[in-house]
């Protein structure tokens, strides 16, 4: 077996895009209940992979966070929410936006059957200890769990959505 060659940065910078996207409106990731600002950050990073946006709630201490989180050289498609996010949701919904929840419930189905993204999609993910609450849960179209064979009871919240946002982009 021949021995793989590592690309170089140089490489790598000519084959990705030179300037952030702009917002494309067409995959939303919305942590609207967050816990950790590290997350946050995290998930950032993941929407510019993906050529997502990323929705967060005006709360005092989310700027912050996604000033110390994101690694990224250019500004991020962010868009907030402002006051509360059931209506917020509610607004998305009527809107003709589809609505995912990262949740584990009795009709969530698994991420390997997730279909890739075809018309606006926001994707909602709670908050770390109690999941989405029950009003953003009304909203969902559609929840999906991410299997585990392990002992824990779930994934950092950055880590699960970040799976979700590969699989709604149609790139896994």
């Amino acid at each position: 077996m021949t021995a793989a060659r590592v690309r170089t940065r140089p490489e790598l910078r000519r084959q990705r895009r030179r300037r952030a996207h702009g917002c494309w409106n067409h995959l939303l990731a919305a942590p609207l209940w967050p816990k950790h600002g590290v997350n946050l950050g995290t998930l950032l990073r993941t929407c510019d992979a993906v050529g997502a946006c990323l929705v967060v709630p005006r709360k005092p201490w989310v700027p912050d966070a996604l000033d110390h989180g994101n690694t990224l050289r250019t500004p991020q498609c962010v868009h907030w929410v402002d006051g509360r996010v059931d209506r917020w949701l509610q607004r998305q919904r009527a809107g003709g936006s589809a609505i995912v929840g990262v949740e584990l419930t009795d009709e969530s189905i698994r991420l390997a059957d997730l279909p890739t993204a075809r018309k606006r999609t926001v994707m909602v993910l709670g908050h770390e200890a109690d999941g989405i609450p029950p009003e953003g849960l009304e909203y969902l179209d559609l929840a999906v769990e991410i299997p585990m064979v392990g002992t824990g009871h779930s994934l950092n919240v950055a880590v699960a959505g970040s799976l979700v946002l590969y699989k709604l982009a149609g790139l896994i």
